[in-house]
């Protein structure tokens, strides 16, 4: 690690070292030996029919039921009593379970409630999380959040992993499930049922799931759990969930969903003759038994998707952009091949679009089989799309296998085949095998090797074409760090994966110190310290970087993020493209630059935030500003406003000038069933600057709806690097689906 780096870390210490005294590190340290024990047992007491689902818990039926009420913080002092009682009580009948919620709260007038729209993040209210390991194999689970307005949010867990981003789950999966909530003097409550169907659960005489709740009370940002509330485990951590017993002589509620749609559609492509197809596919899911899913889908539509926000990239690295589109969300994270970073050995957005200009490619139809055999989980998935434009007909196959060993360690391979019509690249193939081993909960090992073999590349390059890494990293309530070791092959190349660099031998070490100290206001300090080497596998210098960070949480959910220092040297090897005819040359480049954030405390209907980033670039000078800002005056209308200005100076012709990005997003729900949304984005480094995206969407049933789509632009953007032209899109379509579940 570079001396500064080193400097900045020791310096650290003698700070963190006064911050530990705080009440909160006491307190943990007593909540850690009843955290530690296995979690709790909730009782579930039979009833003849439904109690009535209207957000209240009026109906005496709840009253047969035992309350669970244990509940104890993970934020912020980890494993002391909740500062709110929260009562659950479960009913179930012989096709569903039911959830009654009483949410106690001494100041029920600041209660916040603001999204009615059903899968959006519901950070900035209050919530509660139901976690279902129906399986009971203590790795895998449902997870249904609702509001205090009743909103829904689902997802799964898949191998005790949340979001890249922190999120609790991953929210591709949508299932069939009622709730009704209602505010109320004391507090607020909640009625949800979750049918057997749902949960895909096969008739049974004796039941036992795998159980967890979690509150969150956004004016104090305090979480709440009944179990695993230890800092470093959380909802995620599948195999310290409770219990649920008593649930006795079921009905079978195997998953059987068909679920076609209809488009009416008005399409034209720049430089293209206008389009009206009439089209309809479907989508259907069925349970083959209670641990194992088949999806199948035909001629499959992405109109109702949401658009990509436009990126302006200003590295030569490709852009990494989420997957949205919702046959490939489901059970995505049993698919996941982490081979570093960002980089994914398997990365379904490579399927259906075109990477460089983002352009939809038509799906004829796919298929995917998802599931567990006893510790063994299995995906394999077939998707077949037709040729469109430069784009031939392609054909994907991938299988992963899985083998749990002890708790959150597996063992697994990976196998991907690309076919396709191009003559010069008709097929293309991946294998991996990877690990992850947990040794006393805090050490972690992950380890992987793939390989891949093309018409263009044959495998029998000597280790040209492989990819071999290992790292050891360490998890705690007052350090993560990681050390890492990566080699890349010059010809390593998963076309159906993701990977930003290759002909790379790299080694990366990352420490992050935390602290909370005993001052008002302020709940965590981090200091971090990072070191990237990575030349080519001929010891050539390609890309390092090492950066000193200092990060702040504060108790109403503000923060900062503040690079002291981040230096990078960069080889550029192929002109980089940057705006209009601006190209940075070939060369070696060192520049380091600086960063400063601020977000605002999150409990408030007006929240902001902003990043400034300023110093060296490829040999002259980038001031990048950012700022956002969201507001929410009432449960039906928010409104979110960004503005990204880059300016640069550089030693070039045309190197002095600015590229502005901006958004202006207003949604409005009628009701939680009635929604509409607009997006209008600009972008100056865009000869067609702005584009549009207007939708409405009627869900009028459940998982049945009715689509309103105008969409001028790019639907989806561009994974490639320097910024290549996008085909520009003007589209306006009606969609109608219709979910029929048995």
């Amino acid at each position: 690690m570079p001396l500064w780096s080193l400097r900045i870390l020791v310096g650290a210490l003698p700070l963190m070292l006064l911050c530990f005294p705080r009440a909160s590190v006491a307190q943990s340290v007593q909540g850690t030996a009843h955290a530690q024990e296995n979690g709790g047992i909730a009782e579930a007491a039979r009833v003849e029919h439904a109690p009535k689902l209207d957000g209240t818990l009026t109906d005496p039926l709840w009253q047969l039921a035992k309350p669970v009420d244990d509940f104890r913080q993970q934020e912020p002092y980890e494993g002391q009593p909740a500062t709110e009682k929260t009562e659950v009580r479960i009913l179930y009948t012989t096709r569903a379970v039911y959830f009654g919620i009483h949410c106690y709260d001494s100041e029920p007038s600041r209660i916040v409630a603001t999204e009615l729209r059903r899968d959006v993040s519901q950070d900035l209210d209050d919530h509660f999380e139901v976690l279902i390991d129906s399986n009971h194999d203590k790795r895998n689970a449902y997870v249904f959040q609702i509001n205090p307005l009743g909103t829904q949010v689902d997802g799964l867990i898949v191998e005790e992993q949340g979001t890249s981003d922190g999120g609790d789950f991953d929210p591709g999966w949508d299932g069939v499930w009622r709730s009704e909530a209602r505010i109320t003097d004391d507090g607020w409550t909640a009625t949800v049922e979750i049918p057997f169907s749902t949960l895909n659960v096969t008739q049974s005489k004796r039941v036992t799931w795998g159980l967890n709740f979690k509150r969150f009370i956004r004016r104090k940002n305090e979480e709440d759990l009944w179990s695993a509330y230890l800092r470093r485990f959380g909802i995620t951590k599948v195999s310290h969930a409770g219990e649920l017993r008593g649930v006795r002589d079921i009905g079978s509620g195997r998953l059987f969903v068909v679920k076609p749609y209809a488009l009416a559609r008005y399409d034209k492509t720049s430089g293209q003759n206008p389009l009206f197809p009439l089209t309809g596919g479907v989508d259907v899911k069925y349970g083959i038994s209670s641990n194992l899913l088949l999806n199948l889908t035909g001629n499959t539509d992405f109109a109702d998707t949401d658009v990509d926000l436009e990126p302006f990239n200003l590295t030569p690295f490709k852009v990494f952009i989420p997957e949205k589109r919702q046959f490939f969300l489901e059970n995505a994270g049993l698919f996941s091949f982490d081979i570093g970073d960002q980089d994914q050995l398997f990365f379904t957005r490579q399927i259906g679009i075109d990477p460089i200009t983002g352009q939809q490619v038509p799906i004829n139809g796919g298929a995917k089989l998802t599931g567990t055999f006893g510790r063994t989980e299995i995906g394999v998935m077939d998707v077949d799309t037709r040729s469109n434009g430069p784009n031939p007909y392609g054909n994907y196959g991938v299988v992963r296998v899985k083998e749990s060993l002890w708790a959150g360690s597996y063992i697994g391979v990976m196998g991907v085949d690309k076919r396709s019509g191009d003559t010069l690249d008709p097929f293309n193939q991946t294998g991996g095998v990877d690990t992850r081993l947990v040794f006393f909960k805090d050490w972690f090992v992950d380890a992987h090797a793939a390989g891949t073999r093309s018409a263009e590349s044959p495998s029998s390059t000597p280790g040209g074409a492989t990819d071999v890494g290992a790292s050891l990293s360490y998890h705690s309530d007052w350090l993560d760090g990681i050390v890492e070791r990566r080699k890349v092959g010059p010809n390593f190349n998963p076309e159906v994966g993701f990977i930003e660099l290759t002909d790379m031998n790299e080694i990366y070490a990352d420490a992050t110190f935390k602290a909370r100290p005993a001052i008002s206001g302020i709940r965590e300090l981090q200091f971090e310290g990072f070191v990237q080497h990575a030349p080519t596998t001929h010891n050539i210098v390609q890309t390092q970087e090492w950066q000193g960070t200092f990060r702040a949480e504060f108790d109403n959910g503000a923060y900062t993020d503040d690079d002291i220092a981040d230096v990078f040297t960069q080889r550029i090897t192929t002109p980089l493209h940057i705006y209009q005819n601006v190209f940075i040359p070939n060369g070696l480049y060192h520049f380091s630059r600086h960063q400063l954030t601020y977000g605002s405390g999150q409990d408030q209907r007006f929240t902001y935030n902003f990043f400034e980033r300023f110093g060296g670039y490829y040999g002259g000078s980038l001031n990048e500003f950012r700022v956002r800002a969201n507001y929410r005056p009432a449960s039906k209308f928010s409104i979110s406003a960004s503005e990204t200005w880059d300016r640069f100076r550089l030693p070039l012709p045309s190197g002095n000038f600015s590229v502005v990005l901006a958004s202006l997003q207003g949604n409005y729900s009628f009701n939680r069933f009635l929604t509409f949304t607009s997006l209008i984005q600009m972008d100056t480094s865009n000869t067609q600057a702005v584009s549009t995206n207007l939708r409405l969407r009627y869900n009028y049933r459940p998982d049945s709806d009715l689509y309103i789509i105008y969409n001028v632009g790019t639907q989806f953007a561009s994974l490639a690097p320097a910024n290549p032209p996008q085909v520009r899109e003007t589209r306006f379509a009606v969609k109608y689906t219709y979910s029929w579940q048995r």
